[in-house]
């Protein structure tokens, strides 16, 4: 429990889509505080999620769950369309059953797509997503409709990839260190052409926690 006695509750289906034993790694790390407990749930299964949210009444959530990967999108289409949307739809429809107070979600990046515009934007268009995994993070949309239909707070967080210990093992900077760390070469993708803003992880935790208590509100929904 915290020190108001509220708990903080965590739930993961720990799929196999990297290596689940650093999932686990990660999660015994959790388990050592005592106000934490862990669900291992799907967000697809309906049932369960809106079993648990009937019975936790979450005050706020925060939903970092996702299907991630640009390339695997583009060979796994239906994982993403189960997660990504389904599994989203279910924790809206849970909060606004619980009478949550107020949900913070992930964005991505990729979400821009082909944009020419840069550096990107919130207010740049998102209608042209390159890859199967941008097109289903346009599910926020969803969210914003829960807002405007059923008075549920919620808040999107467009992350620009994100990097630091613990990370997935699939990300740019394990890819590039792993090899130059064995004495192997390097794939250079683009011919070495290319830019990208990277968010260290601690950045990112310390905004997810600043927006948590900020109760939001349509009007200041951008794109």
């Amino acid at each position: 429990m915290l020190a108001d006695g509220r708990q903080v509750v965590g739930l993961d289906s720990m799929n196999c889509y990297y290596d689940i034993n650093l999932k686990r790694a990660r999660l015994e790390q959790l388990e050592a505080f005592p106000h934490f407990r862990f669900e291992h749930i799907d967000l697809t299964d309906r049932n369960r999620i809106s079993t648990l949210f009937v019975s936790v009444a979450p005050e706020i959530a925060v939903n970092l769950a996702a299907q991630a990967g640009v390339r695997h999108s583009l060979t796994n289409a239906h994982a993403y369309a189960e997660s990504n949307l389904n599994g989203f739809l279910n924790m809206l429809a849970g909060c606004r059953h619980a009478s949550t107070g107020h949900l913070v979600y992930p964005s991505s990046s990729s979400i821009y797509g082909g944009s020419a515009r840069m550096p990107f934007s919130v207010h740049d268009s998102a209608d042209h997503p390159l890859s199967l995994y941008a097109a289903s993070k346009k599910a926020e949309l969803m969210a914003r409709t829960y807002s405007h239909a059923f008075g549920l707070p919620t808040t999107g967080l467009r992350f620009f990839t994100v990097y630091g210990p613990w990370g997935r093992p699939d990300m740019a900077l394990f890819i590039f260190t792993k090899p130059r760390l064995a004495g192997e070469p390097i794939d250079v993708f683009n011919h070495g052409n290319m830019q990208r803003d990277f968010t260290y992880i601690d950045d990112i935790v310390d905004g997810i926690a600043r927006v948590m208590p900020a109760t939001a509100s349509l009007e200041k929904c951008g794109t």
